[in-house]
């Protein structure tokens, strides 16, 4: 299984701590942890994909959650994989850390969370990509910086636990999603350029 980048300590705590206990004979509590250890696996796996078709794809896998004509938000729930990627190619314009709340990832007032934005200079226009925290540990993780060249699909970075991406989309495309479609990042297609 891959696993996404500087995740090794989250995965190993929770071995160690099993070690531990079993080794200390708390053979109940050795089991919780041991639980822990195979959720952290679980939660920081990181497959390969490969983009479908033409048009923007998702930067996150989950739920439709507002779909508009220049927004989409994705929110990403426990089981979803938390590994963010590039909608379009591009190059980074900017990345952006912003200080915030920490309501639910799924309330329309997280928009305004602790966030990190990504600006992409793209053939069609910038596109901004926000990768937005909710309430639980709130890390954000960019793996891109100003300069550096992406493509579409290729990671860019990852948000721990509860979270959602949000990404404008340019004027000359159209939507490819409704409320509530389930959507894979770096696979599915959520716009595409007008005819």
């Amino acid at each position: 299984m891959k696993l996404a980048r500087n995740s090794y300590a989250w995965i190993s705590v929770p071995f160690f701590l099993t070690a531990v206990l079993a080794a200390a004979g708390s053979w109940y509590i050795s089991a919780i942890a041991l639980v822990g250890f195979f959720f952290m696996l679980f939660f920081h796996r990181d497959p390969d994909r490969l983009p479908h078709g033409e048009g923007m794809v998702s930067p996150a896998d989950g739920r439709v959650i507002q779909a508009s004509e220049g927004l989409v938000v994705v929110f990403m729930g426990p089981s979803d994989v938390h590994v963010n990627r590039a909608p379009m190619d591009g190059t980074v314009q900017k990345t952006e850390y912003k200080k915030g709340g920490h309501l639910p990832a799924f309330l329309c007032q997280a928009s305004s969370n602790q966030q990190n934005r990504i600006t992409l200079k793209t053939d069609d226009g910038n596109v901004e990509i926000r990768q937005i925290t909710g309430t639980i540990v709130r890390e954000i993780i960019c793996y891109v910086r100003p300069g550096d060249r992406v493509v579409r699909g290729e990671r860019i970075g990852m948000i721990r636990f509860g979270s959602r991406v949000e990404v404008t989309i340019p004027r000359s495309y159209s939507l490819q999603v409704l409320l509530g479609d389930k959507v894979r990042a770096g696979e599915t297609v959520i716009a595409v350029r007008r005819r």
